[in-house]
Order: structure tokens, then sequence, then C-alpha cells
């Protein structure tokens, strides 16, 4: 090794040893006399000393050093001098004087600061991410990430799972998302898909009778990303045999609450989590992963402005559609331009406009359509609304997915203006009882809202005949912070409902057999009754390292465009290889 500590670890208990470092200089100032250079390695930072009457060439060496080179230092611990201790430094009542210094590689100016945590262009960051990846923030969250995923493994360990890696080369499903496709060399004309997820591998995987499987697995989806969206990604993906659904989410809760509480100083807002049904969150929070860190929950007003003299809001209620509210405490005193700020908002969202009422401090009405309403109209309201004074109360009158949508954008953004959206502290809830098909208008069919293996609720199974749009899923979703941190299903194990459910969603038996007939095969042989979940590594370590983005805590992740900055992938290849593949490329005109 070319050191014997790592710069992290020294402490008063190591004064007098004679030690080596090697690291990046961190930062180097010159005070004259001496000359301090702090080494950084992955461990921390440390303070090194050169002082001329002591090592002249190591205080000349020194002298030469710019940020980012990478050198070995030996030297002598001491403590700092009285009054010059750092407490803001792990290592800060320690100094190292040094003996002498070897540059092992010098280093160019990096095109950002490395050594303090100053805004940088996404774009430069992710072009120069090896040092992106040495700033400390960054290696924090991978470490944080690495020690989510080590905990994970023991805990699956220790509860009896068995951790199988599946196929990255896989058939192409339906599942939701595009798939990438690979071309076989060996087999013109045909293709392999990357896993979207390893969901009909892990079911076949309890048909081999394993019982309990994990993977730590990397999955790929070709769709429209944002900042909680990679092409690729990791997800814990998990599968039990002999299960209901408390089983799989007992587990899964146990887990959270462990990871939680051990590798983050993250606080838990409750445990148990809450359980929401599907109906009950859209009702009261707009959104079927709603935050739970404050409340400012929907409040449905329809039947007391139906048939009112504001034409907007009785003409909705009329239609069919609903009025509904949130109450946002202390801010009546909010402005034209600052109502007119939600409004955009609201519109961006899909509302036609948004209505307000304000109680002042002193309990005067202020409001955009109060005047059209009767004095106990407008009370009955403001008692419904549990408004106090100092209140602003929001209204959307809309179709009930519009209402909830904008009201569920608005509860956000005047969360986070309010300060109720702490980073620190993680809310989780589950949200049960989906229903287990949406209707697709456009292709007159049902589409399953989880996936197509999801078994419906057992009291619900006649309703796939009579009427499919009431019946439930045995879905269950696990959500955090405004988030969905986890998703999974009792799966159906009986072939025969698996064909109901492909028949229902338009797949005929033929197409049905081509796509998935492995699956009917093996549905045939003795499937035990089994459930699973996949959770989001990626998007839970950027919850637990308090990120806004998930390419915080992925080392070389992609843009927003699907790019790799410092690789510059995607790029063109050899026509040679093209030509192996029988592929050719078709400009478009």
């Amino acid at each position: 090794m070319l050191k014997t500590h790592n710069c992290g670890e020294l402490r008063p208990h190591h004064v007098g040893q004679n030690v080596t470092l090697a690291g990046w200089v961190h930062r180097q100032r010159d005070h004259g006399g001496l000359i301090f250079v702090d080494l950084r390695d992955r461990w921390g930072i440390v303070q090194i000393v050169t002082d001329p009457n002591h090592a002249p060439q190591a205080h000349q060496q020194a002298a030469r050093l710019r940020q980012e080179y990478v050198v070995q230092v030996h030297g002598t611990v001491r403590l700092r001098p009285e009054g010059l201790v750092n407490p803001r430094m792990e290592t800060g009542e320690i100094e190292v004087l040094a003996d002498e210094i070897v540059v092992l590689n010098p280093a160019r100016t990096p095109p950002f600061p490395l050594f303090e945590e100053t805004p940088v262009e996404e774009s430069l960051r992710l072009k120069y991410r090896y040092l992106d990846l040495r700033r400390q923030r960054m290696q924090r969250n991978l470490i944080l990430r690495h020690r989510v995923v080590k905990f994970i493994r023991d805990f699956m360990d220790a509860h009896g799972f068995v951790e199988i890696e599946t196929p990255i080369l896989f058939k192409s499903t339906p599942e939701g998302a595009r798939d990438y496709l690979v071309p076989s060399r060996l087999h013109p004309g045909k293709f392999y898909a990357l896993p979207q997820s390893p969901q009909q591998l892990k079911q076949l995987l309890m048909v081999a009778g394993f019982e309990r499987y994990f993977q730590i697995a990397r999955c790929f989806r070709d769709e429209d990303l944002r900042g909680d969206r990679q092409p690729e990604f990791t997800q814990l993906d998990v599968e039990m045999s002999f299960v209901k659904r408390e089983d799989v989410m007992a587990l899964i809760e146990e887990l959270m609450i462990g990871i939680v509480e051990n590798c983050t100083d993250r606080r838990l807002l409750t445990k148990p989590f809450p359980r929401l049904s599907y109906a009950e969150a859209m009702a009261r929070y707009g959104t079927d992963k709603p935050d739970l860190r404050f409340g400012m929950e929907l409040v449905d007003i329809s039947d007391l402005v139906a048939g009112s003299n504001y034409g907007i809001f009785a003409s909705t209620v009329t239609a069919g559609g609903q009025v509904k509210g949130i109450r946002v405490p202390g801010c009546a005193g909010y402005s034209r331009r600052q109502i007119d700020e939600l409004t955009a908002l609201a519109q961006k969202e899909g509302a036609a406009g948004l209505a307000w009422l304000a109680l002042s401090p002193e309990g005067e009405v202020r409001s955009s359509f109060a005047r059209f309403l009767t004095e106990e109209q407008v009370q009955a309201i403001i008692a419904r609304m549990e408004g106090q004074p100092g209140d602003l109360m929001l209204f959307v009158a809309d179709r009930p997915p519009v209402v909830a949508a904008v009201l569920s954008a608005l509860r956000l953004e005047m969360g986070e203006r309010l300060g109720l959206r702490d980073p620190h502290v993680l809310a989780f809830g589950w949200i049960i009882d989906f229903p287990l098909f949406e209707w697709n208008e456009e292709e007159h069919r049902w589409d399953p809202s989880h996936h197509l293996f999801t078994a419906p609720m057992p009291e619900d199974l006649p309703l796939l005949d009579t009427d499919p749009g009431a019946a439930r899923g045995q879905q269950y979703d696990l959500v955090c912070n405004g988030e969905e941190i986890a998703g999974g299903s009792i799966r159906i194990h009986r072939r025969e409902v698996q064909e109901k459910v492909f028949e229902l969603i338009g797949l005929d038996v033929e197409d049905a057999r081509q796509r998935f007939g492995h699956m009917l095969e093996a549905f045939e042989y003795g499937t035990p009754p089994h459930g699973g979940i996949a959770s989001g590594i990626d998007r839970l370590a950027m919850l637990l390292a308090g990120e806004d983005s998930i390419r915080e805590v992925m080392a070389f992740p992609k843009t927003g465009q699907a790019l790799d900055l410092m690789a510059n992938a995607p790029s063109p290849v050899d026509p040679k290889q093209l030509a192996e593949l029988h592929i050719r490329i078709v400009e478009e005109k």
C-alpha cells in the first residue's frame, strides 16, 4: 500500500506516529513561512503542514502543489496549536507535519470547483462526471446507496430469501413502456429485449419452487425521462410463494424502517405506515402517491354550491363535475400577483381558472366569487373548509380527474412555500385497493392499471365477466414524500384467470400464446399462489439523501435526453457491425 492510514481516520490518539498518506490536494494555503495543504481521500480530509526549517524540500514541493494533484505524504501526526483546532473537521484536532511530499500525478485545473458546494451547470457536471464524483456530496450519496443495498442484502438473506440473477437478454413483451431491442447476429431479423423488469422470470422462479427470491436487478425502459426516471435503473425485485397481500407489505415495511433507522439520520413520521385505499387517496390528496408530511387535504363543496348563483360552480356540478378546494394557512394576505401565479399553475395542470377566498386575521372575507353567493353559503363553505382567520382557500371546478390533478399540484406548491415538505422527514404510506383495469378510450379496451399478471381481489373475480371496471386488484404501492417507492401485487397463478385478463386487454388466444406461451404452460405444472413487489433503489436513495433527482445518486447517469455526455453516447457504429447484424439505417426525409 502507498499509505499507512486514511486521511479521515487520524485522531489525537495517533499523535507521535509516523504516517504515510496518499490522496488529492483539496486546497493549498501559503501563509508565508508555513504552507498548509488539505489532503483528501474517500475517508475524509486532513491538514498537512510544511515547515521550511523542518523539511525544506517538502516545503518547496508543497509550494508547487495545485488543486487535485495526487500526492503521497510522509510525516508525523501532532496536535494542532492551541486556538487553531477546527471543530468543523473530524480530523480538526490534529495535523501532519510533512517530512516528504511525492507528487504521484499532477492535474490540470478542473473545469469547476471540487472543494466547495457551488452551483455547477448539470451538463458540465455530467461531461466531467469522474471529477463531479470526487465532490464530497456525491461521494456521500453513493456511499449511502451502497449501505442501503448492503442492508437490503443482509435483511433479505436473514429472512430466507435467495438472490438469483435473471437474464438481461430476454423476449420483447408488452409491459407498459418501450423495450430496448438488441439485434441477434446469429438469428438475423430477430431481437432480444432488455428487461423492463424481471416480472415473468421471478414468477417462473416461484413455479420452480424457490419460494423466496430477490434480486438487485438492472432494468431498462425506453421512455421519456424526468427527474426521477432514467433509461436504465436498479430495483429491488422480490417474489414470495404461499403469501397474501399482508405478508408482502409487512416484510417491505420492516425493511424500509430498518433502512431508515440504520442507514440514515432521517426521521420517520409514523410507524407502522398508514394505509389508504386508492379511492381515499384520490379523494383526499388528488393523487395515488400523496405527500403525507402535511395535511392541506382536498375538501368537496359541490353540494354547497350546486344550484348557486355562481354559474361556474353550479354548471360544473350539474354537468357531473365537482368543486373542491384546499385550505392554505396563513396566506390570506396573498397579493393579486401571487394569486395570478397560482392561477397560472392551475391552468398549466388543466384548469380553466382558479377561484379563491381569503379570510383576513380580522375575519373579513375577500374572494373572487363570494359576491355571487349568499352569506349563508359563504359561511357554510368556510365551515366545511375549517377556515381560520388568516387562511387562503383555493377552489377548482371541473371534471374529477382535472380537479384532482390541479389541486394536487397546488397542494404540493403551497406545501413547499410554507416549508412543510421537510426533506429530513420521511412519511411512508401504503396505497391499496386499486382498480384492476382502466378503460382505454382510444383502443376501446381495458388496460391493466398495474400489470397484466395482477390478480383480482377474490371477491371481485365474478366482476371480470360483468363489470371489469369495478374489479379491484390485489395491488399495493408504497409511497414516500410524494414519490412511489415500491409497487407490487399478488399474482395470477391460475391459467384460466390469466387467459381471461388477456381477453379483456385485447390479446387473442394466438397472440397470448406467442408472447406468453412459456408463462401459460408453466401455470399448468403446479404453480403456487405467489406475490411480490419491486422497489426503485435509485428513487429510494434519492429520498434518503435528500436530493431532487435520481441522477444525484447514480454514478454515471444519462441526461434528460438520454445522452451520456461524458462518453458521447449513443454514437454511430462501424457499418461493418451493422452489416453483421443485417441492419440498415434509414434516414428520415
